[in-house]
């Protein structure tokens, strides 16, 4: 069972790097790209919507939401696209730029500030 976990766990980690490769291609539809980059982006950012420090709902936006987001936006993605990418993702690590971080820190303030204005 824990090597099941592992591989599992693997899979999902190569997902995401596809997905971020997808949001990038050309051949992509552009709401796969929207999807696959959003999810990418929730799964890479280091902050989460249910913070990790919080007991069992903490690690229930991991478990749940990002392999769902996962399914969908590879759900949209053309068979043999997905293919292409995840043996490109094979290869590759972790994306790190500065822009997609800029990108997730402007979307969570974006969304603080709603909920201020929202609660105001």
């Amino acid at each position: 069972m824990l090597d099941a976990l592992k591989l599992w766990a693997r899979t999902l980690k190569r997902d995401v790097i596809v997905l971020w490769l997808a949001a990038r291609d050309p051949r992509v539809p552009w709401y796969a790209k929207a999807v696959a980059g959003a999810v990418a982006a929730y799964a890479l950012s280091p902050i989460d919507l249910i913070p990790d420090f919080i007991p069992i709902l903490g690690y229930l936006d991991d478990l749940i939401i990002v392999p769902l987001g996962i399914w969908l936006a590879i759900s949209l993605i053309p068979l043999d696209i997905i293919s292409e990418l995840r043996t490109e993702a094979a290869t590759r690590s972790k994306p790190r730029t500065w822009v997609g971080l800029m990108i997730i820190l402007a979307i969570w303030a974006a969304a603080a500030l709603i909920l201020i204005w929202w609660l105001l």
